[in-house]
């Protein structure tokens, strides 16, 4: 099993940083990363979610990291397809790859709030379809020949789409999944498979099974899995520190999710499953119950190898850590960090 990095750029407002020191420590953690031997570092993309995320420009950071860092792959985890047009998404990737001498790693998903589909002025029953558009124009584009393509959203003729990525086929592609049908299609198109923090264990254990039971791909199915993490020596300090930081996560994730969870919109009937876990959020969230659901890796480095034992055993090839959720000072971060790259990962070697 893989360790990779997840940053989302939290705000959380005990922390009381600006946001150019989030970005300081977010830069300083992963170039750090690079030297600790961390396989990946994710950028997400979230528009207007103050506190919970105020990483709205992944590529620009990643275009930094490019420069400062020398081996760690930097992926783009995810970008809302329906969002944005497939060339300059095509254009970006390629100039990354660039920039980056290869490394970039590409995650594409349809985006769950609301308020960015009604910002961007995108349908969200169009989710699926625009995604797929994204994928056939941007596999087409790694081709570095003239992109001809007609589909319900877009139309090219003969575009050449320039800069041209230097990976060779292509940079490795994932995609998120939350809903059943999305799981089936990520293994139809052979593509990782990426699953984020919304779901209990149980649940999410479920959806691998039916993305394995899915696979026909030639090569390895590959299931990256983010999860909030805080490893230290000492397990009671580690959960002393977990308690507010990831507590204040969860609820921040679910305020944010939960227009889609209550009002299903259309295309996302498929959250009605989460039904039963709005009880859960109703009587409020916090660490203990985080941990019984699966949702959270806390402790010692002999408990979070205990802990991540049962997402390698499920079939999770790479975990996504999201070290103190972005809501512990980046001096606790790269403590964890240096704790898990030397005392935990050589477990899953």
């Amino acid at each position: 099993m893989e360790f990779d990095l997840f940053h989302e750029i939290a705000m959380p407002p005990f922390l009381e940083r600006t946001e150019a020191q989030a970005y300081a420590d977010a830069l300083d953690e992963i170039e750090l990363a690079d030297k600790l031997g961390f396989r990946c570092s994710w950028l997400v993309e979230h528009h207007f979610m103050r506190q919970y995320s105020h990483c709205s420009k992944p590529e620009l950071l990643l275009a930094a990291l490019s420069q400062r860092t020398q081996q760690i792959h930097l992926g783009m985890g995810i970008i809302p397809a329906p969002y944005h047009h497939p060339v300059h998404v095509a254009e970006r990737i390629a100039t990354l790859d660039i920039l980056s001498g290869g490394r970039l790693e590409i995650g594409l998903g349809r985006g769950f709030s609301p308020q960015e589909y009604q910002a961007f002025g995108v349908d969200m029953s169009e989710s699926r379809s625009r995604t797929g558009e994204m994928l056939d124009i941007l596999r087409a584009s790694f081709s570095s020949q003239p992109v001809t393509y007609k589909g319900r959203h877009h139309t090219l003729n003969k575009l050449d789409i320039l800069p041209h990525i230097i990976q060779s086929p292509q940079p490795p592609i994932w995609a998120a999944a939350v809903s059943p049908e999305s799981f089936a299609w990520v293994a139809d198109q052979g593509l990782g498979m990426l699953v984020g923090p919304f779901k209990p264990w149980l649940m999410t254990k479920f959806d691998i099974k039916n993305y394995l039971g899915a696979w026909k791909g030639q090569i390895p199915p590959r299931i990256g899995m983010a999860v909030g993490i805080l490893c230290l020596p000492e397990g009671k300090r580690a959960r002393q520190l977990a308690k507010q930081a990831l507590t204040w996560f969860y609820h921040e994730l679910y305020k944010t999710a939960l227009p889609v969870l209550e009002q299903l919109y259309p295309s996302y009937e498929h959250f009605r499953e989460l039904g039963r876990f709005r009880e859960f959020l109703k009587l409020g969230i916090n660490l203990r119950l985080l941990e019984n659901f699966g949702m959270v890796v806390v402790g010692s480095p002999d408990e979070c190898i205990e802990q991540l034992r049962k997402f390698e055993a499920a079939g999770v090839t790479h975990i996504l850590c999201a070290v103190g959720a972005g809501a512990v000072k980046t001096e606790i971060v790269r403590e964890s960090m240096r704790c898990i790259a030397e005392e935990v990962v050589p477990a899953f070697r």
